[in-house]
């Protein structure tokens, strides 16, 4: 069975979002660092990865989110991923993969749409 992998953009209130489906793999995670570099060299600074649809996420995968929460910050930008509000419960593969490395805490992380582009204080991470 081949997965599509698929990275859609758009707008909600003052963030970009990109919504990736499929697997984040090797060959597909420079498709998602481009699109994340792309946003920042338009002006984009708040960015939402909705990694809800992920079904697969590799060490290259893992590689682009710390490479993209890197170039955020240094534009004094905003980064959230998506993860399923169910997912610590049921064992959604990208929190069992950020769990797993010890990087998940270094992320704002959010269960939906909703939560990640709504303005309410959350504690800094690291």
């Amino acid at each position: 069975m081949v997965v599509a992998f698929k990275v859609t953009g758009g707008e909600r209130g003052d963030w970009a979002v990109l919504q990736v489906s499929g697997e984040l793999d090797l060959v597909t995670s420079p498709v998602l660092r481009q699109r994340v570099h792309d946003e920042v060299a338009e002006g984009r600074h708040s960015l939402v990865l909705d990694l809800s649809e992920v079904l697969f996420c590799d060490s290259s995968g893992v590689g682009v989110l710390i490479a993209s929460r890197r170039l955020i910050r240094s534009c004094q930008g905003r980064l959230r991923l998506i993860l399923p509000a169910q997912g610590a419960v049921d064992g959604s593969h990208v929190n069992r993969v950020l769990g797993a490395l010890g990087v998940r805490r270094l992320f704002d992380c959010h269960p939906d749409l909703t939560s990640a582009t709504g303005d309410e204080p959350r504690p800094l991470s690291a």
